[in-house]
């Protein structure tokens, strides 16, 4: 396996500048995921990596070797499609096999090859098959078996789950992650499904415009994001925000909206002071919000209420009007609410966060 090194990369097609100074340092054995909303360059990025695209300036380094000239074949990367990109004509054992006997691998390293790679996928019985014999998820194991079967340094892959149902999208990240764990090997995974992106992930690359966001673990851009758009993009059902006014009252610091007027928790105070007489965005997420009780401190309670009761089993999900604002509360399935009702909620004080009105990062 290998590490891979991004360094200054940028693509530009006439004027649009879609992937802009990227750099990454993906490490041995990590799995790395790209994550981000349509157009926000993630995919480009990986196939500049791949060599499927050329690459306007900078560098892709895999181990310690440049690869921007190579050809995609001479990389020692395998890919895998969001569309399978499987022979429909050829037999489950010949797709998986095809690469190697282009390689002119030897006919017997290639059977063991890929009855190794079978096992692993648990697809022995079906290499007589052809794919329309095969469901969608029995297909994604045969593409991910022909990247397998490379012994590549590096793997990539290119929201591979996409055309699955959920339940099976599911299951595969299981699979996946499991695979990556008994391969050992270096990956690069791309998606827009941010819970894929927490659940596979030692770490996670935020994308936005063209530009990296926050590089982290799951965890830590989730508790700590560097600003308004991660935190709002990480997490489901997605952050709440709110504009508010900061104040300094005998040196006590408010945050006040139409609607509401909290304390600002004391760890957090210390940072927003200069931004007293201005406006912020606070941020809170749903299940940071509870209902409150005499337990909970006043200055951190509001009122709220109900829109909507979205039950779900395990959570309620509870929309609500705050003033102008609409707000959503994770609840325990035993609350019961009713559209109309209004109702006074608590927050956590220590996961309130703060955002610059104009920049977005975090305070």
């Amino acid at each position: 396996m290998a590490q891979v090194l991004i360094r200054n990369l940028n693509k530009m097609y006439g004027d649009v500048h879609a992937v802009k100074d990227v750099n990454l340092e993906i490490r041995d054995n990590e799995f790395m995921v790209l994550v981000g909303p349509s157009g926000c360059g993630k995919t480009t990025t990986l196939r500049m990596v791949a060599g499927l695209e050329s690459i306007t300036s900078g560098q892709v380094l895999i181990g310690d070797v440049v690869v921007n000239d190579l050809a995609p074949m001479d990389r020692d990367i395998a890919m895998v499609f969001q569309n399978y990109a499987l022979y429909p004509h050829m037999s489950v054992y010949d797709n998986m096999a095809f690469g190697l006997k282009m390689r002119r691998i030897d006919r017997a390293d290639i059977a063991k090859r890929v009855q190794e790679a079978a096992d692993i996928l648990g697809i022995s019985e079906y290499l007589k098959r052809k794919p329309r014999q095969l469901s969608g998820g029995q297909r994604q194991r045969v593409a991910l078996g022909r990247a397998i079967v490379r012994h590549p340094k590096v793997f990539l892959f290119d929201e591979p789950l996409s055309n699955l149902d959920a339940k099976l999208r599911v299951q595969m990240r299981v699979e996946l992650k499991k695979l990556h764990t008994r391969l050992s090997t270096t990956a690069i995974y791309v998606t827009h499904d941010q819970v894929e992106a927490m659940t596979l992930g030692d770490r996670v690359v935020v994308m936005k415009d063209g530009l990296v966001q926050q590089v982290g673990e799951p965890l830590e851009l989730y508790n700590a994001p560097a600003n308004r758009f991660v935190a709002g993009f990480l997490g489901s059902p997605a952050m709440n925000f709110a504009a508010v006014r900061v104040h300094e009252v005998d040196g006590a610091l408010h945050a006040e909206s139409d609607a509401f007027r909290i304390d600002v928790p004391a760890e957090i105070g210390p940072r927003l002071r200069q931004y007293a007489g201005s406006d912020v965005t606070m941020g809170i997420r749903p299940e940071d919000l509870q209902l409150a009780n005499g337990s909970h401190p006043p200055g951190l309670c509001f009122d709220a209420v109900v829109e909507l009761v979205e039950k779900l089993g395990a959570e309620i999900l509870l929309d609500l009007r705050v003033g102008r604002h609409t707000m959503v509360a994770s609840v325990e399935p035993t609350v019961r609410a009713q559209r109309g009702e209004k109702l006074r909620l608590a927050m956590h004080p220590e996961r309130v966060h703060f955002f610059d009105a104009a920049s977005e990062k975090t305070i």
